[in-house]
């Protein structure tokens, strides 16, 4: 009986036995996703928060994260890498600030690398060839304050 198992249910005898089997193992799609949002990539850890308001929507925007890496997971399915892997592929993409003398300036994104341009057409994103310059310097990799002000 190694690797067998029974379920018993308290539904009624006329619900289909296949039924009943294909929603339990449902379930182990239920825990995946509940492991994926409290693991490394979503990291749903228990917060404090002031308000009903606030837990809500943190939750809220974690659930939404975790929809976008199903998607993800779906349109990079034949690829040979984790969503993680292909987001961290994606991070190398960068732009170039063009400065044209006496007439502004604006920013140029490179042509990606083969592996990036394949991770984005198959999520159909494409990528414009410039940006604005809005003049805001922006700094993704700062670390956050190891405390942070609460009020």
């Amino acid at each position: 009986m190694d690797g067998c198992y029974v379920i018993k249910s308290d539904l009624s005898k006329d619900i289909d036995k296949q039924v009943i089997h294909d929603r339990y193992k449902d379930l182990a799609e239920v825990e995946q996703a509940f492991r994926t949002c409290k693991t490394a990539m979503l990291e749903m850890r228990p917060w404090y928060v002031w308000s009903e308001k606030s837990t809500r929507g943190h939750a809220l925007v974690v659930m939404l994260a975790y929809l976008i890496i199903r998607n993800l997971q779906q349109a990079w399915a034949d690829f040979d890498l984790t969503v993680e892997e292909g987001l961290k592929q994606l991070s190398m993409l960068c732009s170039m600030e063009l400065v044209i003398k006496d007439e502004g300036s604006c920013h140029q994104i490179p042509t990606p690398c083969r592996t990036s341009d394949e991770l984005l057409k198959a999520v159909n994103v494409r990528l414009p060839k410039v940006l604005p310059h809005l003049g805001a310097n922006v700094v993704s990799r700062k670390k956050l304050q190891s405390r942070r002000i609460t009020r």
